[in-house]
């Protein structure tokens, strides 16, 4: 195990310090892409985050679907080449739910702030 700080919190850090000290300096095209470069630290810090238990999800319900075992990238293959073939569809048990849960997984980390995603991620709680 390393020492702290954690490679979240020393991306978490350097996001803020250039959000924080850096950008209010900054204009025009370089304020972009200053803009891009927090944008591109705080998808890492989300991967690092989230990416082992999606990841795991994911290869669990590929395993369900494909009743087979393999990597993530082997079981996603065989699951485009069942598709392909016509042997796999929207009707196949699972499947659909499997897409749904991966493609929010994947939300989660490339665009948490998208609307349509945090209505679906957290629904309204009824009383």
């Amino acid at each position: 195990m390393q020492d702290e700080p954690t490679p979240e919190e020393l991306i978490k850090a350097v996001a803020d310090f250039l959000r924080n000290d850096i950008a209010p300096e900054i204009s025009g095209h370089h304020a972009f892409k200053l803009r891009v470069s927090i944008n591109a630290l705080e998808l890492v810090t989300r991967q690092l985050k989230l990416e082992q238990g999606s990841d795991a999800a994911e290869m669990a319900g590929l395993s369900r679907l494909l009743g087979m075992q393999g990597s993530l990238g082997e079981l996603n293959r065989a699951l485009c080449d069942r598709i392909a073939k016509g042997e796999v569809d929207l009707q196949t048990p699972g499947l659909s739910e499997h897409l749904w849960q991966t493609t929010l997984a994947k939300l989660a980390v490339d665009q948490p702030n998208y609307a349509a995603y945090r209505r679906l991620a957290n629904p309204p709680q009824k009383d």
